[in-house]
């Protein structure tokens, strides 16, 4: 289980640029294929934009053609906590990283074998770690 990471907003804000704070520690979603990842092909591994954790690796990256990086399976169970969402009139699963409970988006079940899901994941709240 990875340690739990907790600061304030200010903490966070000295941190992170606008965007990955309205994201990442406020909930928001950026706009579909706006986000630097959603067609990205490199390889490596994708990080928690706050904390470092490691949440995907790109050989789990695939393009769902929702206009947000998608993955089917993060690096382990224990890097992400799956959340209830019941906003915006819809019932859906939240991801957030289980270190420091930054919001990634969202999970669905429509993704490709072997899983059948579809983590859905902002770009604002991950980076890539190339030497992953």
């Amino acid at each position: 289980m990875p340690p739990k990471i907790t600061k304030t907003d200010e903490e966070w804000q000295a941190q992170l640029t606008r965007e990955q704070f309205a994201v990442a520690r406020q909930g928001g979603t950026e706009p579909p294929f706006s986000g630097k990842y959603n067609d990205c092909k490199d390889e490596g591994v994708y990080i928690c934009v706050c904390c470092g954790e490691e949440l995907y690796r790109s050989d789990a990256k695939f393009d769902s053609g929702s206009g947000w990086p998608s993955f089917w399976e993060p690096v382990s169970e224990e890097c992400i906590t799956e959340i209830e969402d019941r906003s915006h009139g819809m019932t859906r699963v939240e991801v957030t990283c289980a270190s420091c409970a930054a919001h990634l988006g969202h999970v669905f079940p429509d993704g490709p074998a072997p899983t059948g899901l579809r983590h859905c994941i902002n770009s604002a709240s991950i980076a890539l770690d190339r030497k992953g």
